[in-house]
């Protein structure tokens, strides 16, 4: 088995397109729901305080306590495409969590939460981010988890039509004590939340 990135495929429109999943695609999928998706929303948002254009992929063990989670910002204004996402989002994996493909079946699932601009109905962005995140998935031996959006109008899990106003992407940030980021991107928080948050970080301990 190869854990290498195959080269890209074919760059034209079409291909980018095939690479999009539309939310009727992403409901068919079977995608498992998240019990209380406002925790771990704060949960995520208090740790990596993402601003638009910021990724997070966090990985949920079976009673959906945070195993690991990472944060990063796409760069530049490219076509939304599917499979660089999908890279990105497995680079993510890799340096944070060991994969689970030796197991039968995955226990393990991913989530992501993407911080943008715009409305909060779906856009083709966003089913690129889908594709990305259910093709990580797939070769990090993890089960795929909710794609959760982060816009002005608050906090949205797509296909699934459950959502909230706050956090959004011009949320007032929680008061935190330290904070850590790297040159590629890479954005690691060590929180030290107050009330809401806190208590969300407390039964989601993220490494």
């Amino acid at each position: 088995m190869t854990f290498g990135f195959a080269p890209p495929p074919a760059a034209d429109p079409v291909s980018r397109l095939g690479r999009i999943l539309e939310p009727a695609e992403w409901a068919a999928a079977g995608i498992p729901l998240l019990r209380n998706p406002r925790e771990v929303v704060t949960g995520l948002h208090s740790r990596h305080r993402p601003r638009p254009s910021t990724a997070v992929i966090a990985v949920l063990d079976p009673e959906e306590r945070l195993a690991a989670s990472a944060s990063f910002t796409r760069r530049g204004s490219s076509a939304a495409d599917g499979w660089e996402f999908r890279n990105a989002l497995l680079a993510q994996l890799r340096r944070v969590i060991p994969h689970d493909l030796r197991r039968r079946t995955p226990v393990r699932t991913a989530v992501l939460l993407y911080c943008r601009e715009g409305e909060s109905q779906w856009t083709e962005e966003d089913g690129a981010w889908m594709w990305g995140l259910r093709d990580a998935c797939t070769l990090h031996g993890l089960r795929c988890g909710a794609y959760i959006t982060l816009t002005r109008a608050g906090w949205q899990v797509l296909g699934e039509g459950r959502g909230g106003r706050r956090p959004h992407s011009a949320s007032l940030h929680s008061r935190l004590d330290t904070a850590t980021a790297t040159g590629d991107g890479v954005t690691t928080a060590v929180p030290y939340p107050r009330g809401e948050a806190h208590e969300a970080l407390r039964r989601s301990a993220a490494v």
